[in-house]
C-alpha cells in the first residue's frame, strides 16, 4: 500500500510496484507451464511453488 505522504513523484517509481506485480504474475504462468521451479518466501521460509503445484495435481 503506497503511503499518500511518502508519495514519490518521479512516473518511474510509481509504475514499480505494478511491474513487479506483473513479472511475478509473469513468472508463476511460465513455471507452472514449463516446470521450472519458482521460489518464493511463505512465513519465513523458502518454498517451490512448482513443487505444491504437482503435488495438488496428484492429489486430485
Amino acid at each position: 500500500m503506497i503511503r499518500k505522504d511518502h508519495q514519490s513523484k518521479n512516473p518511474y517509481i510509481l509504475a514499480a510496484g505494478a511491474a513487479m506485480r506483473r513479472a511475478a504474475r509473469r513468472a508463476r504462468e511460465i513455471g507452472r507451464k514449463t516446470g521450472t521451479p519458482v521460489y518464493v518466501l511463505r512465513n519465513g521460509r523458502i518454498v517451490d511453488l512448482t513443487a505444491e503445484w504437482k503435488r495438488q495435481t496428484r492429489s486430485r
